[in-house]
């Protein structure tokens, strides 16, 4: 299986994704994010794979990825359109260091979705600062 991760620029919280992600729902259906390149591997994620976001320096969320199609941006230029379902699903916390675009993230490299027990930690441990988080991700405590 063959997974997407990409930054969630500007977003605080995995709550922030969220109700970013309901505007545009709302403004401009169905749910997707544009970006510039199509990945060469479309055919291995479409309906299997997930798109990880990381946020706060940290894969925080994911969300299935239900098409990958051709796309234009509001000033009419080609891009690529990721159709995300529209559950967010909290996933084990993992530091990512930051990078340009999206990456490919292949299946035994994703982390674990959280249990439901697990979900209410992870929601205290997002709320800490992103930098005591990273520092205990660095001590192997988170």
């Amino acid at each position: 299986m063959l997974h997407l991760i990409k930054l969630a620029v500007g977003c605080a919280t995995a709550e922030d994704l969220a109700e970013r992600q309901k505007a545009r729902i709302k403004a401009d259906p169905p749910l997707r994010h544009q970006t510039r390149n199509l990945p060469r591997r479309a055919e291995e994620i479409v309906g299997r794979g997930s798109l990880y976001w990381v946020i706060g320096g940290f894969i925080q969320v994911r969300q299935r990825i239900v098409a990958i199609e051709p796309d234009v941006w509001d000033d009419g230029s080609a891009c690529c359109g990721l159709h995300l379902d529209q559950k967010l699903v909290p996933v084990q916390l993992r530091p990512v260091k930051p990078f340009q675009g999206w990456r490919y993230l292949e299946g035994p490299d994703a982390p674990p979705d959280l249990s439901r027990g697990a979900q209410a930690s992870a929601r205290s441990v997002a709320a800490m600062p992103a930098r005591l988080r990273r520092e205990l991700a660095e001590l192997g405590l988170l």
